[in-house]
């Protein structure tokens, strides 16, 4: 796995640099500002991108913009960004551009090695880690909507977690249920949201961008 992190704190930057490399991960490139980052991407054709939100010069939106264009020079790229704290606007910008190989993971989980790790190979192997306070958040500002209000307060727990990322069996593990107990609950999340099955259509990422969507027009 080749990485480019972009991180304009250094010592964030270089602790996880270090960190990646004591896993015997290939750490190619670190940089401090977007410009660098996505020369970095062209030069080192990395397969992962960790990316700050805010970077310079104007500390706002650099590190999401920066994520969507190397994205659009390397579709493959797997991107997992980094936030010191929930910017929903931020992340269904990101998302919006399709949920595979894509993560968002607030920076205090990088403290938590075994999580930011499990959320850094999921999204190098194709899925997606979304934080899960950045779920909850997403969660608790959609409740007014109708077809939320469907929702048993399990179904609930079982969409929280489809949204951070989990398969099934994780879900299960996490809620101490089993895998056919998880099956029925999304089969009736995706008939409550009114999602039928199609060839073109993923239910599973259809249901999640639901929320992510119906967030970013009440933020």
């Amino acid at each position: 796995m080749r990485i480019v992190i972009a991180e304009d704190d250094a010592l964030l930057r270089e602790g996880l640099a270090l960190l990646l490399r004591a896993e015997s991960l290939d750490v190619v490139a670190t940089t401090e500002g977007p410009d660098t980052f996505l020369d970095a991407v062209d030069a080192e054709k990395p397969d992962v991108a960790i990316v700050d939100v805010r970077m310079p010069p104007t500390h706002t939106d650099e590190g999401i913009t920066a994520a969507v264009e190397a994205r659009r020079r390397r579709p493959e790229l797997a991107v997992l960004v980094l936030s010191a704290y929930v910017e929903q606007a931020f992340a269904t910008d990101l998302l919006a551009q399709g949920s595979a190989r894509l993560g968002y993971l607030l920076k205090e989980r990088v403290g938590r090695v075994e999580e930011f790790l499990d959320a850094l190979h999921r999204v190098a192997d194709g899925g997606t880690a979304i934080d899960p306070e950045v779920v909850a958040q997403l969660l608790i500002r959609t409740r007014p909507d109708a077809r939320l209000r469907r929702l048993s307060p399990r179904e609930r727990d079982v969409l929280a977690l489809m949204a951070e990322g989990l398969g099934n069996t994780a879900i299960a593990e996490r809620l101490v249920v089993s895998d056919g107990a998880v099956h029925k609950h999304i089969r009736n999340i995706f008939a409550k949201l009114d999602l039928a099955p199609t060839d073109r259509t993923d239910r599973r990422v259809a249901a999640v961008l639901h929320y992510l969507e119906d967030a970013r027009r009440r933020a």
